[in-house]
């Protein structure tokens, strides 16, 4: 009797749709083709800030494990990553992990912790590249790659020219198709989820580590794979500020003030990010005004978030608003792009050429410090044809308080 043969159980959470990377290969095709690209380099090795290499393949890099891809103006990518020496795979074109991957080749490096490995993976990359006889090759966002892997492939990949693409794929990447837009949404809902549950889970004596590890089991469970927590509790008088899971061991008390910022991803990959402040009891008067003015400064952004805005403008009227109120300018980031990386172009700050573009996936989040207090609130809006819609996170933009 002839063995049956059954597809292969899909292994992918939340996978993107094959014609969606099709249509991202597609624009990239074109614009190489105008620059006289015969290859891409792209590489990474984390998923919070390295999202060009989930974008091309549909997966990303985690962990410290560089995962590299050349990307050819025509055929099938060759995907590097960790492995044993000297190990190739031809991949099941079925598998939702392998598509749009002709070879895989592999090697044992940990550039980020043992030096004498962090050329394994430039020793591969430039003989894939010679062997392919590309004379021609693209490097996007090579500040983001290993060092070993951005210098080491140019110094072995003799005869080759090399030049910057990370903005040829910028421009396609940060304007978001329908299909990622869904992803952008179900991913704000998921954050929504996520605050109404903490809203019933948080009391006093829990650590602040305690409620962030909560939060991220109820991101989790509603499709999240990668992102992270940033809380702290406070009592009244003293700022509630954002902070790391190594400073989260406070306990919370009766009174406190307590901010929450949820950066995770969602089903598909993509960020967006929400953040509130919690009061366990009656919020002060000083809290209530503080978000008042935050919420006022927010609203004068997204006001000028039109499609052609620039962004030196953008960043000139907000701290001229905040001097206007006697607050302090912004000297960090504020408000920008999100989308396989949580923070994206464009950068809304002095520093961004690219303008704001009607299908970006925009968050602002401004915020202040003083002795006494934190104050931010933070929400994504798709930018459309006139500006930004409806605020996609549906959560208030209140104080929670927890009575």
């Amino acid at each position: 009797m002839a063995a049956v043969m059954s597809a292969p159980q899909e292994r992918v959470c939340n996978p993107v749709s094959s014609a969606e990377l099709e249509r991202r290969w597609s624009a990239i095709r074109a614009g190489m083709r105008e620059a006289g690209l015969a290859a891409l380099l792209v590489s990474g090795a984390q998923d919070w800030m390295n999202g060009n290499i989930r974008w091309f393949t549909g997966l990303p890099a985690n962990n410290g494990y560089p995962r590299s891809v050349i990307f050819p103006a025509e055929g099938p990518m060759t995907l590097c990553e960790q492995g044993p020496f000297g190990g190739e795979a031809k991949p099941d074109i079925r598998e939702t992990a392998s598509r749009g991957i002709g070879k895989k080749v592999f090697t044992p490096s940990f550039p980020g912790a043992v030096q004498y490995t962090g050329h394994y993976d430039a020793e591969v990359l430039a003989r894939e590249i010679a062997a392919a006889g590309f004379r021609s090759v693209g490097l996007v966002c090579a500040a983001g790659m290993y060092h070993g892997i951005a210098g080491g492939v140019q110094e072995r990949a003799r005869g080759v020219r090399f030049e910057d693409a990370s903005n040829l794929v910028d421009l396609v990447k940060c304007v978001k198709s329908p299909e990622e837009l869904e992803m952008i949404r179900r991913t704000a809902a998921m954050q929504d989820e996520v605050m109404r549950k903490v809203r019933e889970h948080i009391r006093p004596g829990m650590k602040d580590f305690e409620v962030a590890a909560f939060a991220q089991y109820v991101g989790q469970l509603n499709g999240s794979e990668q992102g992270i927590f940033l809380c702290s509790s406070a009592p009244p008088g003293m700022p509630a500020q954002f902070r790391p899971r190594a400073q989260q061991g406070r306990a919370i008390q009766q009174g406190d003030s307590f901010t929450l910022l949820v950066e995770n991803n969602g089903p598909g990959g993509m960020f967006a990010e929400l953040s509130r402040t919690f009061v366990l009891g009656k919020a002060t008067q000083e809290l209530t005004d503080a978000l008042a003015q935050i919420l006022e400064a927010q609203r004068n952004t997204l006001a000028r978030l039109k499609p052609g805005a620039r962004c030196k403008d953008l960043i000139d009227a907000h701290n001229a608003f905040m001097r206007s109120r006697g607050l302090p300018e912004e000297k960090r980031l504020y408000c920008h792009g999100q989308g396989y990386d949580m923070v994206e172009r464009p950068l809304v700050r002095e520093d961004e050429p690219m303008p704001v573009l009607q299908g970006m996936n925009i968050v602002v989040h401004p915020g202040m410090m003083t002795e006494r207090l934190f104050m931010t609130n933070t929400d994504n809006y798709i930018i459309g044809p006139d500006g930004p819609g409806e605020c996609i996170h549906k959560t208030p933009k209140a104080i929670i308080e927890v009575v």
